[in-house]
């Protein structure tokens, strides 16, 4: 049986098969690889080229041995992809998931298996990480994410409320440190998002679902639109302009919005792009710069400012 058909892909296959045995001559490793004792011998050196261990076996028919220390499969990494999957497990507590412990743990075995020269990358990456709000238990975040790939009606209590309900998941998706479900409600014939650290999930129901197009073809991206109260764009339905002194505009422009927008002075002034979910909304967040501000627009923009600015005056009155 032909096992592998590229050196990279029998590379590979001779690193697992050296997993499986501590020692294997080199005729069972060419046969198991279907091809020279040649052909193997270049093998064996392109695997001690990138900095495995793999020790010579003396005897009438000679062998390879892979050196102790691997409990894994054995991984082939480039500098790149060592140092992304370092950063990766290093900042895995922030993602919101339950698994900081797992993480420092599979960082370690992980580092084990590698050559020496990616393990001093590796040992470069010191990132410090801080956790916040609710944490994402791992089996349910499997469970739930097992439901959307085998397009399977999911029943689960939310929060507080222990009322069972039954959506047809379609995506899990991970935004700002949480995550969430991006469900077919069929009792509401709507789209709905749930936070996955509020799902408690029952008995596998068994029951498939035809899965549905997201709007937008991005679920990402819907869910991103409706925090922001849009239907499916991931824009605010509702953005206007203020103008800024250049000196005002560099002393609020740490505090703003990711997604604000401030251009480059023209006349001493900046014009601020900001959006919110409702106009009476962007008109407090206009508000809150607590420092002067002309409005530019819309029209809608500018008779909130007005209902705003006579509610202030009211509640201080």
């Amino acid at each position: 049986m032909d096992l592998v058909s590229g050196p990279s892909s029998r590379m590979l296959a001779l690193l697992s098969l050296l997993q499986v045995h501590r020692e294997w001559t080199g005729d069972e490793l060419a046969g198991r690889l279907t091809v020279s004792p040649r052909t193997l011998r270049r093998d064996v050196d392109r695997l001690r080229e990138l900095g495995y261990r793999i020790d010579s076996v003396r005897g009438p028919a000679g062998g390879y041995r892979l050196a102790a220390g691997s409990d894994l499969p054995p991984l082939l990494f480039d500098d790149e992809q060592a140092v992304a999957i370092a950063l990766a497990l290093a900042v895995a507590p922030a993602s919101g998931a339950d698994i900081a412990e797992s993480a420092v743990r599979a960082l370690a075995t992980v580092r084990q298996v590698m050559p020496d020269r990616l393990r001093q990358r590796v040992d470069l990456v010191d990132a410090v990480v801080g956790s916040s709000g609710p944490r994402v238990d791992p089996d349910v975040l499997v469970a739930v994410s097992e439901a959307v790939h085998r397009h399977e009606v999911l029943r689960f209590g939310y929060g507080a409320d222990d009322r069972p309900r039954k959506v047809e998941p379609h995506a899990v998706v991970a935004r700002h440190g949480r995550w969430y479900l991006l469900a077919w409600d069929p009792e509401h014939e709507d789209w709905r998002t749930y936070r996955v650290d509020r799902i408690a999930p029952r008995m596998r129901t068994r029951l498939p679902f035809a899965p549905r197009a997201v709007p937008g073809g991005d679920a990402a991206a819907f869910v991103a639109a409706r925090f922001k109260g849009a239907d499916r764009d991931d824009v605010w339905p509702c953005s206007g302009s203020v103008l800024l002194s250049a000196p005002d505009a560099a002393r609020v422009a740490p505090f703003l919005p990711e997604d604000a927008v401030l251009e480059d002075p023209v006349d001493d002034r900046r014009r601020l792009t900001l959006g919110s979910w409702s106009w009476d909304g962007l008109a407090g967040v206009v508000a809150g710069l607590t420092v002067p501000f002309v409005v530019e627009g819309p029209e809608e923009l500018r008779a909130a400012v007005r209902r705003s600015a006579e509610r202030l005056r009211e509640a201080v009155r």
